[in-house]
């Protein structure tokens, strides 16, 4: 059965299409089949899957959401077993599409002041679709207590967190401007470790481990 994960964020620069990518291609490595909807205008995941090598076993979709229904459809007569939903920061008509058709929303957020304070507006609105994100914290300080000052914001707000966070690290970029994931540029690397226990996470939840 295909199982749907949405990348669901009202702020930019939160790392959604970061999180969304590195995540479908360790899925894939994990011999899953992927599908990828870029549902932001702006289709940074499909330049950079434009940019691949191998064009085939990596499946990056430019999306309007008018028509996300008919394209899961789609992927699920083909078999996917992940759909990843990435969506535009400002857009709450191509975000509340994502969150009715997700089993599991994922919202990244940077433990900072800012982020924190806007997270508001995206539980309300993933709240109008009847359900609940997860908070991924991304984009986290190798030092300083911010982390846990974030958890414990979250937990205030009686948000569940994901156990595993995703570090502030070089690699990520580097990565994203060879078109790779984490993974595949620097297999052994924290940034990898830190996106393949996320995976291993997410498919638990999902039950497509």
């Amino acid at each position: 059965m295909t199982k749907v994960l949405s990348l669901i964020s009202t702020k930019g620069g939160t790392g959604k299409t970061t999180i969304a990518l590195n995540l479908a291609v360790a899925f894939r490595e994990a011999r899953k089949t992927v599908v990828v909807l870029d549902l932001d205008p702006q289709a940074t995941a499909t330049a950079w899957s434009d940019q691949r090598e191998d064009e085939d076993e990596l499946s990056v979709l430019s999306c309007q959401h008018g028509r996300l229904q008919a394209v899961l459809q789609a992927a699920r007569d083909n078999r996917a077993d992940i759909v990843i939903i990435d969506t535009a920061p400002h857009s709450e008509a191509a975000a509340l599409a994502a969150a009715k058709a997700a089993d599991l929303i994922l919202m990244p957020l940077r433990p900072e002041i800012f982020d924190l304070r806007a997270m508001a507006n995206t539980v309300e609105m993933i709240g109008v679709a009847k359900k609940q994100p997860t908070a991924v914290l991304n984009a986290v300080p190798v030092r300083g207590p911010k982390v846990q000052e974030a958890r414990t914001a979250l937990e205030e707000l009686g948000l569940e967190t994901a156990p595993v966070t995703i570090g502030n690290r070089a690699a990520f970029g580097y990565a994203a401007i060879a078109s790779q994931g984490v993974t595949e540029f620097e297999p052994e690397g924290t940034a990898a470790t830190e996106v393949k226990a996320l995976r291993k996470w997410v498919a638990k939840r999902l039950g497509a481990a």
